[in-house]
Order: C-alpha cells, then structure tokens, then sequence
C-alpha cells in the first residue's frame, strides 16, 4: 500500500504509510491518499462481521487498518488497536453501538463513548498509539501542532498526554468554545501539553497550522506533525466506525444491496469524508448526507456546486461551534476522487482558484452531475431553532437528549427521511454534557454529567493568549519545547 498527495504531478514519488503517519500535509501542500483504495466484497464484509460479534471492534478495526497498513505487522496493529479501544477509556464494550430511536425512523450510532465524549476520540486514541510506536521504533521526536473548534483539542491531548518524545502545541479560537470544552483542555497539568487561545476564528487557527507546515525548515527543525483530520491515519481511524455501523445495522448474509445510508454532521469534512472512502472501498454505503449548521459553505457546494469558504467576519459563532469552520481542510480529499484522482486539476483549485479568486464553481460540469448517483451525496443545514427543537423533540418522543451538532443531524436526517430509502443513521458526534447552555435552552433542564467529568471545571486553567500570526506562532513553539522531548 503506497500513498500519494492529492496535488502530485504525474512522476511524484509515493510513500508508505510509515513515511506519511507523522506528517501533516504532503510537502507539495496537498493531502495524503492511497494510492488505491482496497475492496471489500461480500466475504470480506462477513468475516468482519464475524471478527466485530467474536472478538470485539478493536478486533474488527484491525482487521480494517491492515488493509491500509502493510509496514506494520499484524500483530502490533491489533495490539495496539485493543488497547486504544478498551474499558475503561470508552464506556460501552461495544464502542460503537447503535441503537433505533423510537418514534424518529432513525438509527443513532453512537461514537462518543470516549475519554472526552467526543466522536473525535475513536481517532485520537489509536493516534496516540501508532504515535508513540513510530517513535519508538525509529528514535525519534514529535512536536504536534494542531487547531481545535471545540472537540479535536480535548481528544488529542487527552490520547498523547505524557506519552514520551511528544509534545502538544493545541491553537483554539479564543472565546468560541464552551466552558465545558475549554475546561477539558486548558486544566490539563501535563508538561507536553500547551494550549494556545488565538485571537481570531477555527479557520485562522487551522491557517496558522498549515503555515507551520509548509516552512519546510521550521518544520524539519522542530519536527512538526498534525493530529488535524489533514493527517491520514485519523481518517483511517474513522473508516473503521462506519465499517462497524453498517455491520451492526445489518443481517448476517447482507450483500451490497443492502445499502445503509448515514447522516454526519460535519464542518471540516474529516467525519464524512471517512463515510466516502469506506464507500469507495465497496462498504454498501447509500446516501452521504452532509448536515451543516449556519455556516452553511458545504451545504451550498453540494447544492449548487460552487465552493465559497466565508472570511473571518462571516463565519458565524453557533450554538453547534465545533462546526464553526468555513474551510473543509478534508474538502479537498473528495474533490481530488471527484476530478478522477488528477493532481494538477486538483492544485489549479485549491492553490490557485482559491487563491485567486476566493471559489471555485464546479456547478457545469459532469463531475458535479455524478455527486448523487457516483459518490451519494447529498445536504442539508440546520440553524439555532431547527436544533433547539431537535433537542427538545427527539428528548420528549425518544427519550434521548442529543447534543446540539448531532441534533442538527437529527434535523437534517427528518428532512431527508422520505427521500431515502432503507436504514438511516445518524452519527452521534458528543455528549451533551459538554454543551449545557444551550441543553438548557431547548429543554429548560440540564445534560447529567457522567460521573467521569463531575468537578471538570472551576480548575486552574493553563493557556497562552497568541496574536493570529505564523511567526508568533513559530516564536511561543521554540521558547516552549525542547528538542527531543516535550514540552
């Protein structure tokens, strides 16, 4: 299995998955792919099925990464997979179940389970693993620059705190978290750990990281890596939940005709654009139902196809915020599949249309006419009302209290019902502990608080304010770590 940038010309060497973990974007600028995606058919899908009843999901999952991963044995990978997905660091020893909700026609897979209830941990804690296994086996050390819009941050810090030779430099768009997600970060004690408040909005935050990673040198010097979807192995990582959602919503014996369609609700296009490669492997996916909230950027491309990312000014603070992003940084992965896999078709849009002009409009070209049939997708949005209802509704017909991103899922998913045949899930994305506010605004009480995260805030808190500047960015990154170990 070789990897490939989404920006390669057409003799650009590849790369293994060994080469590519540690790195965020390709050194072209573009994002890694494989080279091929693998199949899977009927016999394979069974004997996932067999391993996901038998054995576990951690079992399943390693299974799935081997397909992808063929310069790391077998057995580590499983190894490593079973202690990522394992009690007590997720709630349920299923870890991903999926469970019908009464009265609504949908099913919710549930993937919040994790050390911070958020989706995001199904990825960061196997991350963490491959992380520390990699740099063990070649020696070496780890600066992880990352941007975070709520959820990511918690995730990763929580998966690579005080694990040795790395270290966690997190940038989070100053005011534009909830207490609950800033408490989760900014109180960890650990001395690899620094999070970083950055005066401006999730897309300065995530520009800022992807400047770090295209100044060759500062990123060779202070050996930068990313736990941002841009990193591939977070993906792969994702890949595995939407296995294990349609094995559980599906018979034994089940062939590709019975097609499972999902409903993610997505800002950064990372969640979905697993659901699309899974698909693209030949997982009987149906639709791909993208669910935005106010800032509605793709939403409008699947729509009309003209991709327009919002300024700064214009991207709005929602009650859903860890979608508060105008810049898919994953966009990019499916509209590199979309254009046939051509590099420098791919490179004309997102270095030079983008640049230049500030969108690009797909909308009359056959392309944009396959969405649908070729790749399944289709969208939806949803505002502040449309989720305070969904939270309010689903709680008092189902008996379940979603959070504010899953119910804009929700909200999406009751609009489409009709529109789509067979079973439709929806993927949950948090708790609702994490956004209290707004639970209280819909059903006039508050989220439970597991008993995990009782007493999370209210601690000391450690964060540096930082002015939206790469170099300020680069100045805080050689004051704070040490080369070779962290923080």
């Amino acid at each position: 299995m070789r990897y490939i940038s989404t920006r390669r010309g057409s003799d650009a060497p590849t790369s293994s998955f060994s080469d590519i973990l540690l790195e965020g974007l390709a050194p072209d600028g573009g994002l890694y792919l494989p080279e091929e995606y693998p199949t899977l058919e009927a016999p394979d899908l069974e004997r996932l099925r067999v391993a996901l009843r038998e054995d576990g999901y951690a079992a399943m999952a390693a299974r799935v990464l081997a397909l992808f991963i063929d310069d790391i044995p077998a057995e580590d990978l499983a190894a490593m997979a079973a202690r990522a997905y394992s009690a007590p660091s997720f709630s349920d020893p299923q870890i991903v179940p999926v469970t019908a909700l009464e009265g609504a026609g949908v099913h919710l897979a549930h993937l919040s389970g994790g050390p911070t209830a958020a989706f995001k941990d199904m990825a960061m804690q196997l991350l963490g693993e491959l992380f520390e296994y990699e740099l063990t086996r070649c020696g070496d050390w780890l600066t992880v620059v990352g941007a975070t819009s709520g959820d990511t941050g918690s995730s990763a810090e929580y998966a690579l705190r005080a694990r040795p030779g790395l270290s966690v430099v997190m940038l989070t768009p100053a005011g534009r978290m909830t207490a609950f997600q800033r408490a989760q970060m900014f109180s960890l004690p650990d001395d690899n750990i620094v999070n970083v408040a950055v005066d401006g909005v999730f897309d300065d935050c995530q520009d800022l990281v992807k400047a770090i990673n295209m100044d060759a040198d500062f990123k060779a010097a202070w050996h930068v890596g990313a736990v941002n979807s841009i990193n591939w192995a977070r993906l792969l990582a994702q890949v595995c939940y939407y296995v294990a959602t349609w094995l559980r919503v599906t018979e034994e014996g089940a062939d590709a005709s019975s097609r499972v369609s999902v409903v993610v609700p997505t800002g950064n296009f990372g969640n979905v654009c697993a659901a699309h490669i899974a698909r693209q492997m030949g997982l009987p996916l149906g639709a791909l139902v993208v669910a935005t909230n106010e800032n509605d950027v793709l939403d409008e491309f699947f729509r009309t196809g003209v991709y327009r990312p919002r300024s700064r000014a214009h991207t709005l603070a929602t009650s859903s915020p860890s979608m508060d992003i105008s810049k898919a940084s994953n966009f990019e992965r499916f509209i590199f599949d979309l254009l046939g896999r051509d590099g420098d078709a791919t490179r004309a849009l997102f270095d030079r249309a983008l640049g230049r002009d500030g969108f690009f409009d797909l909308s009359d070209t056959p392309e944009f006419a396959s969405l649908r049939d070729t790749y399944g997708f289709v969208s939806g949005t949803s505002t502040h009302a449309d989720r305070l209802a969904e939270i309010a509704r689903t709680e008092k017909e189902s008996g379940y209290l979603l959070d504010p991103h899953t119910a804009d899922g929700m909200h999406v998913a009751r609009a489409l019902r009709g529109q789509i045949d067979g079973p439709l899930v929806v993927m949950e994305t948090a708790l609702p502990v994490k956004f209290a506010d707004t639970i209280f605004e819909a059903t006039r009480h508050l989220p439970p608080v597991p008993a995990r995260f009782e007493g999370i805030e209210g601690q000391v808190e450690r964060v540096t304010a930082l002015a939206n500047s790469a170099d300020a960015l680069k100045e805080l990154i050689a004051q704070r770590i040490s080369p070779g170990s962290p923080a």
